[in-house]
């Protein structure tokens, strides 16, 4: 409706719009008084009231030849005809041209349907039938085989556009019809159709059933994908993502066809509409696959960087998109926008979401040569007035340190100057990723643990002091009131949140293995309360570990506990290629945002694959390969014969008595049994089970008298030979 039509949105009774419609049937000089009573009626609908009463007064609308009032009559229709299964039956019943008996003024209006089925307008045409594919309900969809199947032959192709959409709607009601009439078989020839709207109508109907169907795939050649290509120039915006999207259901058989399909489709990266611009960066990102000369590649990259840098002088939401894309696109093909870090720089007038996406492809496009400008950037982001920009920034800069080796020294500067300025939140993202500098370069920057000792009250938030207390533990023996910090801290032990009091418990071990005298009352105090009095399961094995490790033999936990860790690297940051490739068929859809597979997150959505052939590169097949091999069954071993399946059971199998007996609760032992106490069976054994049972004993007694032999005997006190095991 127009501007001036507002004044429609207001609530109206049925009765009163009932008593209009009949009143508007008088003295009606062009139909002006029904026209103003339907645009109350359709804004009404579209306020959300209940206008289902007047259903057979809109019917009898339906004869009037007047296209704004067929119009309204049909959105109504689409509107309740679902809900009013059996007074659609009115509405049938002009499209069949089959006298029912009906009120007068029903009877009036027969033949309206079939009339407009036939109507000399095409508009009305496809109004027509498009109306009747909206309404699920069986009366009409019998009702509208044979409209359908004349309107996907009319000489208007307005008109077999609209009837290629309807057969896609038809599709979800009831497939096997759509099958059975044939329509499919219409639909593919209507690929072939003079006009590139049609064309992309019809492409758009074949993709919705071909996802729908589990029989039927839309599979094209060569040649008809150069068709559908030449199609592309005389079609609209949407029709152009219709067919693009279509040549993800071509497979190149040799690298010249993938050339060709990529050369022929580059002219579309100039589009306007963003959404064409993604779809054909997908096909190209599809086609290189099968391409196995690089110099090629290499050339296609280049086509994308420029139609990249201009979607990101649109507004924000579109650039969302597109960098969320770009994060894809550059983990696959890195040298696509390689020298244009400089263009995701941050603006001060950017969304959040925007400014968060940008930190992510900074850091991803950071190298030797350009880390400089990106630290600085960083630095200058780490003073923001917004606390979740900050410390985005700030955990940038440590992933960098880990990323980049030659802006280690940089980074960490910048992150002792941020320790300075005493803003907690900014100390709590220092000290968490300060850990993770410490474990990719061991044994160089321990100068800065003071200065987080010095803030160490700051560190509130979990994962801070979480990082905090792995700091004190792994450089326990470099800290000279390594004992009194940690001391301090556990008295806050029972209330800390899981996460740190699992780094504590294994901080203390660590500090009592490295300082074993002044440690010792600390970490028995820990170790009781993990097992005593934490209720998280977690928490406690790990406590009765690292408790009867230490009791048995301490000399092996220093060896276990204190192991060199391996340094950590940027390998995790990156996506597996597999998901990285299936992921890049969804580029420009929901998909390509949430890095999700959409079939994890849209019911009845069918994955999609790069398929195999001779021309697909040696890596993709890899990665492709590989990435099959996890969503199938371990095939048997060659010339195996499957296991026969379990047999019926046309009884249920006794159950055992689940009741727990006295016996049973004797022979139930607690985890603190298990410290320092021998077993006990008191179940009757055969001669076999003893002599096992001996050997077992004996290889155990083997194995405690090497490590004696090499740690020393532990007396009563589980911790009495530390010291000379350790000196």
């Amino acid at each position: 409706m127009e501007g001036k039509d507002a004044k429609f949105f207001s609530r109206g009774k049925i009765a009163d719009l009932k008593k209009e419609l009949q009143d508007a049937d008088h003295k009606d000089k062009k139909y002006a008084k029904r026209k103003t009573v339907l645009k109350k009626i359709v804004a009404n609908i579209t306020m959300g009231n209940d206008m289902s009463p007047l259903f057979r007064d809109m019917v009898a609308c339906m004869p009037i030849q007047v296209l704004e009032i067929k119009k309204m009559v049909y959105l109504y229709l689409i509107s309740y005809g679902r809900t009013k299964p059996e007074e659609i039956q009115f509405a049938v019943v002009n499209f069949l041209t089959v006298s029912y008996e009906s009120p007068p003024r029903i009877a009036e209006t027969s033949d309206n349907l079939t009339q407009d089925c036939n109507d000399r307008n095409p508009l009305i045409r496809a109004l027509a039938i498009r109306t009747m594919a909206y309404i699920p309900v069986p009366s009409v969809v019998m009702a509208l085989i044979d409209p359908l199947r004349h309107c996907l032959r009319d000489g208007d192709p307005y008109v077999r556009k609209t009837a290629a959409i309807c057969v896609a709607k038809l599709y979800v009601f009831d497939p096997k019809l759509v099958d059975r009439e044939g329509f499919i078989t219409m639909l593919r020839d209507l690929l072939a159709d003079p006009n590139p709207t049609v064309v992309a109508n019809a492409v758009a109907a074949l993709m919705e059933i071909s996802e729908r169907s589990d029989d039927i795939s839309l599979k094209l050649n060569l040649s008809v994908a150069n068709k559908l290509i030449a199609a592309l120039g005389e079609c609209s915006e949407w029709g152009q993502i219709y067919i693009l999207d279509s040549l993800l259901s071509f497979v190149p058989q040799v690298s010249l066809d993938a050339e060709g399909i990529c050369e022929r489709i580059l002219p579309r990266l100039q589009h306007a509409n963003s959404g064409v611009v993604l779809t054909t960066m997908k096909i190209l990102m599809y086609m290189m696959n099968y391409i196995n000369d690089e110099e090629v590649n290499e050339r296609f990259c280049k086509k994308l960087g420029a139609p990249l840098v201009t979607l990101l002088a649109s507004g924000p939401e579109i650039q969302y998109v597109t960098l969320r894309n770009i994060l894809l696109i550059i983990q696959r093909r890195p040298s696509v926008l390689k020298n244009d870090v400089k263009v995701f720089f941050c603006k001060y007038n950017d969304p959040i979401y925007v400014k968060l996406a940008k930190l992510e492809i900074m850091y991803r496009l950071s190298r030797d040569d350009n880390y400089r400008a990106v630290l600085t950037e960083l630095h200058e982001y780490a003073s923001e007035v917004d606390v979740d920009f900050v410390r985005k920034a700030v955990r940038t800069i440590g992933r960098l340190a880990v990323k980049v080796s030659a802006a280690s020294n940089a980074c960490m500067n910048v992150l002792v100057n941020l320790l300075e300025s005493k803003i907690s939140y900014v100390t709590q993202e220092v000290a968490v990723v300060i850990k993770d500098i410490l474990r990719r370069y061991p044994n160089q920057y321990e100068s800065v643990i003071a200065v987080l000792c010095q803030n160490i009250d700051d560190l509130t938030e979990s994962e801070a002091k979480a990082a905090m207390v792995w700091i004190i533990g792994q450089y326990a023996d470099r800290i000279d009131n390594s004992v009194e910090l940690m001391d301090d801290l556990s008295f806050s032990f029972l209330e800390d949140p899981v996460e740190v009091q699992l780094a504590f418990l294994t901080a203390v071990v660590k500090l009592f293995l490295r300082k074993p005298e002044t440690a010792k009352d600390l970490v028995s105090k820990t170790l009781k309360m993990a097992t005593e009095e934490v209720d998280n399961p977690d928490l406690r094995d790990r406590g009765f570990m690292y408790w009867r490790l230490l009791s048995v033999n301490a000399g092996a936990a220093k060896d276990i506990v204190l192991a060199d860790k391996p340094a950590i690297s940027t390998e995790a940051d990156r996506m597996d290629r597999g998901a990285l490739d299936q992921l890049l068929l969804y580029t420009g859809t929901l998909g390509s945002i949430y890095h999700k597979a959409p079939e994890t997150f849209i019911r009845y959505t069918k994955p999609k694959w790069m398929a195999d052939s001779p021309a697909l590169n040696d890596i993709s097949r890899q990665a492709l390969m590989a990435v099959m091999d996890e969503s199938l069954p371990a095939p048997l071993p060659e010339g195996s014969i499957p296991p026969p399946p379990p047999p019926r059971q046309l009884s249920p199998e006794p159950q055992p008595n689940a009741t727990l007996t006295a016996r049973d609760a004797e022979r139930m032992r607690s985890p603190l049994d298990e410290m320092g106490r021998p077993d006990a069976d008191d179940e009757p054994r055969d001669q076999g089970e003893e002599q096992e049972e001996e050997q077992e004993e004996e290889a155990e007694e083997a194995r405690d008298a090497l490590s004696n032999k090499r740690y020393g005997e532990a007396g009563d006190d589980p911790y009495a030979n530390l010291g000379d095991a350790f000196s």
